[in-house]
């Protein structure tokens, strides 16, 4: 008889400042019941990420098997998920696994994500997870992988018997985890049993210090992820550590257990214990790397206006303070406000989200001129209104083939889209948020990025790998401007976050366990 494995997943970052996060925000990514995640999954360009395509895949090619899809939810990062919509979710996942589990179920797999939150639940992930090993019993393998950003209760670990987190930031393994989730669920269904470690450190890690990735200036993180990687190959570890996953967190969901933990999946308790502590360690010595160091606007504003000329090489500018990525609106206006009061030209700046203005521009139609009002009907503490005179130079109806990065091979529906040139400076204007991580966003609309000599993303960290083929690490810009996704902590009225802690806090102590 083949093997027969649940599948279901809940991923999404959530940013406590943002707002909540509707059922349509996943309707609009991925929401998807039964059969219908497989077919998702196995087709040639996706909607959804990338972890249940490549379980799939491994997971075919191994012999055959029995899939039993139950639900899969993902959004883009967004504020906390609304209560009433979770409860409906968590029922039909209850449901449905009841239903798997009266026909024998050999397996679980979980798509996580690990910063997400609920009006009233901080550890979503932690409660799913609960209700799984309570429906299918101590006996059945349950294996979930989960972004590097995730937080870390003792739930999301002491209800597993796999924890598996991704290795890259910007995010290019996400298949590879899934591919590992499987054959790691294999294991444990021939019979392989497991222990889970878990340490954490007061250390809350600014977005933008937790890069991997060799052309890094800081990469604090990403030693910790090779240590991690290289440790457990070598004794006393070698063939007892199943998975080693270093967790950086994500600072803006704000919960009690915030903070960069190693997790340690092994076969027996006392290599999975050291090896957390010895990572744990390493991270204690690194901790100065974690605090941010950001280009003022005007400084970037003057790298502008030289990028491209008299020998110095194109810049791309990150507006990592308004990352869709982490729950930005992806439309504060004072980077683009300030690259245009200044005269840059041969410029782009994507993805900026404003169906209204995107909206008009279809009504009018390529090649109008007009005054083009960004936030006229979206004004909020940061995205504050601008109006600059245009010219609709290209419209999209919205659904990109991705090409490289996070996205890559996946299809990303930006919405009715526009490019509009502002004089010298191209802006694209979508109407689904979503982060500027891939070229493609901009190729779409017949923009030639080689040929700009200044580039602005609203992302903060995953255009790195996507637009790595134009731009390496020196000719990267992370720009200070205000937004909800600042990496500079201070300025956030923390409510949960565990202190003291690095870096917000002068003097933090820690010792080994």
């Amino acid at each position: 008889m083949t093997r027969r494995i649940a599948l279901l997943g809940f991923s999404i970052e959530c940013n406590r400042f943002a707002p909540i996060a509707t059922e349509a925000d996943f309707t609009t990514k991925t929401l998807l019941h039964g059969q219908a995640m497989l077919d998702e999954a196995r087709a040639p360009a996706p909607r959804m990420l990338g972890e249940l395509p490549g379980f799939l895949t491994e997971m075919d090619a191994a012999g055959p098997w029995t899939a039993v899809p139950i639900l899969l939810a993902m959004a883009e990062p967004n504020g906390p998920v609304e209560s009433g919509f979770f409860r409906r979710l968590l029922a039909e996942m209850e449901s449905g696994l009841a239903v798997a589990q009266a026909g024998g179920l050999d397996g679980v797999y979980c798509v996580m994500h690990g910063a997400a939150l609920v009006e009233h639940d901080d550890d979503p992930e932690g409660t799913i997870q609960t209700m799984v090993r309570r429906i299918v019993g101590p006996d059945v393998p349950v294996v979930a992988t989960y972004d590097l950003h995730g937080n870390i209760s003792d739930a999301d670990i002491a209800t597993l018997d796999g924890f598996i987190g991704y290795r890259t930031n910007p995010h290019l393994d996400m298949r590879d985890r899934g591919i590992e989730a499987a054959q790691l669920l294999r294991r444990l269904m021939d019979g392989t049993r497991t222990h889970i470690a878990k340490l954490r450190l007061p250390i809350v890690p600014p977005t933008v210090t937790m890069l991997t990735g060799q052309d890094a200036h800081h990469r604090p993180y990403g030693e910790l992820i090779d240590l991690g990687q290289r440790r457990m190959h070598e004794a006393p570890y070698a063939g007892r550590v199943l998975n080693v996953s270093v967790m950086g967190g994500f600072a803006f969901a704000d919960t009690a257990f915030n903070g960069l933990t190693a997790v340690v999946t092994a076969t027996d308790a006392e290599a999975a214990q050291a090896l957390a502590c010895e990572i744990a360690i390493a991270g204690w010595d690194r901790r100065a790397g974690f605090h941010p160091s950001l280009t003022s606007l005007p400084d970037a504003v003057e790298l502008a206006r030289h990028a491209g000329r008299d020998g110095k090489p194109a810049l791309i500018f990150a507006d990592v303070a308004d990352n869709p990525g982490g729950g930005g609106r992806g439309n504060t206006m004072f980077l683009l406000e300030a690259l245009h009061a200044a005269g840059i030209t041969d410029a782009l700046v994507g993805v900026i989200t404003d169906p209204a203005l995107a909206a008009e521009a279809h009504r009018l139609g390529e090649g109008a001129q007009f005054t083009a009002h960004f936030n006229r009907v979206s004004v909020s503490d940061f995205s504050r209104p601008f109006h600059a005179s245009a010219t609709i130079s290209r419209l999209h109806p919205g659904p990109v083939l991705c090409r490289r990065g996070i996205f890559a091979g996946s299809m990303v529906d930006l919405g009715p889209s526009a490019a509009l040139d502002l004089g010298g400076i191209t802006v694209v204007v979508i109407s689904q948020r979503v982060q500027c991580a891939d070229p493609a966003f901009f190729e779409a609309f017949g923009l030639d990025i080689a040929k700009a000599r200044v580039v602005q993303v609203k992302s903060r960290g995953h255009f790195r790998g996507g637009f790595d083929e134009f731009f390496a690490h020196a000719q990267v810009i992370e720009v200070d401007t205000p937004g909800l996704t600042s990496p500079l902590l201070h300025h956030f009225a923390w409510k949960h976050l565990p202190r003291p802690v690095v870096p917000l806090d002068p003097h933090v102590l820690w010792s080994p366990p």
